[in-house]
């Protein structure tokens, strides 16, 4: 079975960055809608895709829309913009690559920095800063600012392309996830408790969409859906790596935001064993995901886990991911919703 790479294409293409997800959300409505019982959309802009269950818990599914980008802070009186990261960056990456300015309408730009030709020894040997960087235009300030204001956002400019078994674009982080949640809603069939699939904002700037979400939501059982760091790459050694393209997908158990419940990894190892689906476990040194915000902000916590999708080039102009691990991803999460009820959770135990 293959994965919908037009989708997936459509998907990571489309700007959204934090705070500014209205592209990536009218995408996901489309393809959502038909597929579940009921949808809505909260007051941050998460969009909660319901499809019922039989039992009386509540199993909520995080997957962020939203991509690492900027926004526009100041034009200069050459009109070069200047600009702010919302999320994480490598500074060295941004080296005249193109980015969209969403303005009034859309301008492509180019990241431009002190060409090498006229730094000094000492200049060379420094890291970049995001500060040493500008967005050309190509325009004078009077026709920028007919069409850029401070606050807009700004994203990457970059097209999905196959690569030998892999995809490769901007935002594979998280869109990934988007698509992979689509999926398996898609094929869901019956399921033991209501599945709230959760396609939340804002998550590169701190959780907060899934934080917010999860407070409505009040779930009893959570996942969590982001992409990993996969560091199989000349120079890494093994303990480094965290997980490998091709391994399958990652189970996560820990990262700098959350220890998954036990009984989650237990019954996530042996789903995916008895279903044969390929995996590998996850524990990443630093970075969360929603994960953390499904498992603490509902009353009492709640029994959460994760599935992460290994990506090369994780928070730089393009990442890449492997389409068995994709497909993984999908099949994982289907089963694990479908078979909820047959794992003992031990609830008479809890207070």
């Amino acid at each position: 079975m293959s994965i919908n790479v037009n989708l997936l294409k459509e998907i990571c293409e489309v700007a959204g960055t934090s705070g500014f997800e209205q592209r990536i959300r009218e995408v996901v409505l489309r393809e959502v809608t038909p597929l579940v019982d009921k949808v809505s959309i909260d007051n941050l802009g998460n969009i909660v895709a319901v499809k019922n269950g039989k039992g009386d818990k509540r199993v909520m599914i995080g997957a962020h829309m939203d991509e690492i980008g900027f926004i526009v802070t100041h034009v200069d009186d050459k009109g070069f913009v200047r600009f702010h990261t919302l999320g994480g960056f490598d500074p060295k990456t941004l080296t005249a690559q193109r980015v969209v300015v969403h303005g009034t309408e859309d301008l492509i730009g180019v990241m431009g920095s002190k060409p090498i030709h006229v730094m000094s020894p000492e200049e060379k040997t420094k890291m970049p800063k995001t500060t040493d960087y500008f967005i050309d235009l190509g325009m004078p300030k009077e026709e920028v600012e007919k069409i850029v204001s401070v606050g807009n956002p700004i994203t990457r400019q970059r097209e999905l392309i196959e690569m030998g078994n892999c995809v490769n674009c901007k935002s594979i982080d998280n869109r990934v996830s988007v698509f992979i949640l689509i999926e398996t809603l898609r094929l869901l069939k019956d399921v033991p408790y209501d599945v709230y699939g959760v396609f939340t904002v804002q998550e590169e700037l701190g959780i907060r969409g899934a934080n917010a979400a999860t407070l409505a939501v009040k779930p009893d059982f959570g996942f969590g859906l982001d992409t990993t760091i996969a560091y199989d790459v000349p120079g890494a050694s093994p303990q480094e790596m965290v997980t490998k393209l091709g391994e399958g997908t990652g189970i996560k158990i820990m990262d700098s935001s959350t220890i998954c419940d036990y009984r989650m990894v237990d019954y996530m190892k042996k789903t995916a064993d008895k279903n044969k689906i390929k995996w590998q476990p996850e524990i990443l040194p630093a970075g969360g995901t929603d994960t953390s915000g499904i498992q603490r902000m509902t009353p009492g916590g709640s029994i959460a886990g994760a599935i992460s999708i290994p990506t090369r080039h994780i928070h730089q102009v393009i990442e890449m991911a492997d389409k068995g691990d994709i497909q993984a991803s999908i099949d994982l999460l289907k089963v694990c919703l479908e078979d909820l009820d047959k794992y003992d959770w031990g609830f008479s135990q809890r207070l």
